[in-house]
């Protein structure tokens, strides 16, 4: 008997606001620029590209290439990718900065 092997993707289960808001905590909090481009690449992906690029204004292919990778989105692009899911970014003090 063969065993069939595929590959894993985490966008088939980020099915709901809660699991999509942890697994970009996770990113935001200990992931490098290039992880947490990707990270929203794959939430893009989990949503529906076509949907965010609607939602956005920004066409499939400039989201495509700013949320790989090897992109390098700004600013602009997080906060539209951000609201566009339903989410926002929130500052906290680094736990060893706390007065």
């Amino acid at each position: 008997m063969a065993l069939s092997i595929t590959k894993w993707d985490v966008a088939e289960h980020l099915d709901n606001d809660e699991r999509i808001a942890l697994f970009l905590e996770a990113i935001f909090e200990d992931g490098t620029p290039s992880e947490i481009a990707e990270a929203l690449g794959v939430v893009a992906r989990a949503r529906g590209m076509t949907q965010l690029a609607a939602q956005t204004g920004l066409s499939r292919p400039a989201l495509y290439k700013a949320l790989s990778g090897d992109g390098n989105p700004g600013l602009d692009t997080i906060m539209k990718v951000l609201a566009a899911l339903g989410m926002r970014l929130a500052v906290a003090p680094l736990p060893d900065k706390a007065a």
